[in-house]
């Protein structure tokens, strides 16, 4: 199919790759192989490549295709959670190995490292990965993983991904990008010398805050049987319907970015000027820390040294830089929480990446599990899922709330 070729155009991937018309039918969309196993025609001897579910399933395979191609990666696995996903790659380390991880990631991925690895003779240090000098301090003999989310959860801080893959390779670890919050849409770390990219497909490549679901995407062909043989043996897979779930969400993938990309910028524009913001952090306001390592990460800002891969169209200027914006309020979090509770648009609630706004308290909900790490969120801290509502109302809504403080 044309669509599904890698020389097609992104927008064209997100809604080919992977996802041939079925033949026995005609049918556009891939469908839900809604079954636990598959008929043999003698022992050992399948009618296709499936034998049972836990092991591969039609439907997953076409995600698992698609998000392989709009990584850039040799292959693609889907699983029942991004937690599950991230627990799975880590099967890859043993007891006695060394991880550096980014001083600011979800609070479910320091809870992994902190609270389960660590009882399998994991060792791990919280590093600023946005200071490439830093993470040559905190390399050991048995540091064999640097794990970076970028833009970071939830302060959103860019990390240049280049530089920190150039510097984990120099010392032979693997290098991981959790890319969530950005989406291929935005950012391909695997192009950028990542080894792995992770993906709660919850968030934007779901998009409707209607399924729970993990991915993993190598570079590398030669890891794909050992972590689909941990895959396959731990369990942890998503089902068929929630892999057709994202297969739809993704299709309006592109669409979606650039307008979630829209209203975090007006968003973002408005809480800079307000007298009761203290900070704002969004890579897309230029005066952000940020903004330019942010820009070089997506293709368009030039990160890919040599030209890019003939088979990957170049990110447009107009993209974006995704739709989660922080803000600090100004009376610290007494004000946080009542800004949390006023909204009517935004809706309180944890999670992200859905067509609507959503609106938080890092410290007391997403990140609750950092308390006591040393790097604890500021409890002045408010975090944005900015929707693709219309954005006069989702301004109306702040104004509001900040106007009751």
């Amino acid at each position: 199919m044309k669509g599904d070729s890698t020389n097609a155009g992104f927008d064209t991937r997100a809604i080919h790759a992977g996802q041939a018309f079925d033949p026995s039918t005609g049918a556009v969309n891939v469908p839900i192989y809604q079954t636990s196993t598959y008929a043999q025609h003698a022992v050992g001897k399948l009618y296709g490549k499936y034998e049972y579910s836990r092991t591969h399933n039609p439907t997953r395979t076409a995600l698992e295709d698609c998000i392989a191609s709009l990584e850039g990666g040799a292959f693609g696995l889907a699983f029942a959670s991004g937690m599950a996903a991230e627990s799975t790659l880590l099967q890859l380390l043993k007891p006695g190995d060394h991880v550096v991880l980014g001083d600011d990631v979800y609070g479910g991925t320091y809870r992994l490292f902190s609270k389960v690895l660590t009882r399998w003779g994991i060792e791990f240090d919280l590093v600023d990965l946005t200071r490439i000098e830093d993470l040559g301090r905190a390399y050991k003999g048995n540091t064999v993983l640097v794990w970076l989310e970028t833009p970071s959860n939830p302060w959103l801080r860019s990390a240049d991904i280049a530089l920190v893959a150039a510097a984990a390779h120099a010392r032979g670890a693997l290098f991981v990008v959790d890319n969530t919050f950005a989406s291929p849409y935005l950012q391909r770390p695997l192009l950028l010398g990542a080894d792995f990219v992770v993906h709660s497909a919850t968030k934007y490549l779901g998009g409707h805050s209607d399924v729970v679901l993990g991915i993993i995407v190598g570079k590398d062909a030669k890891y794909r049987d050992e972590v689909a043989f941990y895959q396959n043996a731990a369990g942890g897979v998503s089902g068929p319907f929630d892999s057709f779930l994202v297969l739809r969400g993704i299709k309006t993938l592109a669409v979606r970015m650039k307008q979630h990309g829209a209203n975090a910028l007006a968003v973002a524009r408005y809480l800079d000027a307000h007298p009761k913001i203290d900070r704002v952090f969004y890579p897309g306001l230029p005066a952000d820390p940020g903004h330019s390592v942010a820009r070089k990460n997506q293709l368009s800002g030039g990160a890919l040294q040599g030209g890019l891969p003939e088979n990957f169209d170049v990110m447009q200027d107009n993209a974006g830089f995704g739709g989660m914006v922080s803000f600090l309020a100004s009376g610290g979090e007494t004000a946080a929480r009542r800004i949390v509770e006023l909204t009517q648009v935004f809706t309180l609630a944890e999670s992200l990446g859905g067509v609507e706004s959503l609106i938080e308290h890092p410290a007391a909900m997403t990140h609750a599990s950092l308390a006591g790490s040393g790097v604890e969120v500021d409890p002045a801290l408010v975090r944005l899922s900015v929707g693709i509502e219309n954005i006069e109302d989702l301004l109306t809504d702040l104004d509001q709330a900040l106007s009751a403080l």
